[in-house]
């Protein structure tokens, strides 16, 4: 017993641990251990992202690397070239897959094929803003050597079957933004080239 002012407290005895004091130290050393167990799920997760943000040379340099007036040009692009009511958010839903093949031409300056602004600038331009005209019409507007360049350079070839999953993953998207925006794919490619991959801020629509 010990006096405490008004009355008397009961002090327990050194060295034997009440009950409470037993519970609150098993409570520390949970706590403890979920702390050190989220630290290393964090670190793992960390580790997992770190390795998914490595440049992919199939990017080329990365769109976020690419001057102001090529990021504008695209900007431009992206609202152009998307009108049709069915595909007018895939430039958003698909955008970094779309950003990535635009960095991979401008890094590559579009394998150095020349502009062909001149012989199909008007034939592009109303293939690309009409609602009515298909993929097709597009595709048949790429000269031998672009279609060469573009199947051999897209990214969204198949992969092995024992391939990095996070690779796989990657180039499937790289492939379902193709199939789902063919014709919006193939006349940004076809604009990229025709503006000299690129040398203005903004798509040259023919007037």
């Amino acid at each position: 017993l010990k006096h405490a002012g008004s009355g008397w407290v009961h002090i327990a005895p050194t060295g034997h641990p009440t009950h409470a004091m037993q519970h609150s130290s098993k409570c520390l050393a949970t706590l403890v251990l979920a702390t050190v167990t989220n630290i290393r799920l964090a670190a793992a997760v960390s580790l997992r992202a770190g390795a998914q943000q490595e440049p992919d040379v199939a990017c080329g340099k990365g769109f976020e690397n690419l001057v102001k007036g090529s990021q504008d040009y695209y900007a431009t692009a992206s609202v152009k070239l998307w009108t049709h009511p069915s595909h007018r958010m895939d430039n958003a839903t698909f955008e970094k897959e779309f950003q990535c093949w635009f960095a991979s031409m401008c890094t590559t300056k579009c394998g150095g094929l020349p502009s062909q602004a001149e012989e199909r600038k008007e034939k592009l331009t109303k293939a690309c803003t009409s609602w009515t005209t298909d993929w097709l019409k597009v595709w048949k507007l790429f000269s031998t050597e672009e279609l060469r360049w573009f199947k051999n350079n897209y990214p969204a070839e198949e992969q092995e079957a024992d391939a990095d999953e996070a690779t796989i993953h990657y180039k499937m998207a790289m492939h379902t933004a193709k199939e789902v925006s063919k014709k919006e794919l193939l006349c940004l490619t076809l604009f990229t080239i025709d503006d000299e991959c690129v040398k203005w801020p903004y798509i040259r629509l023919a007037q």
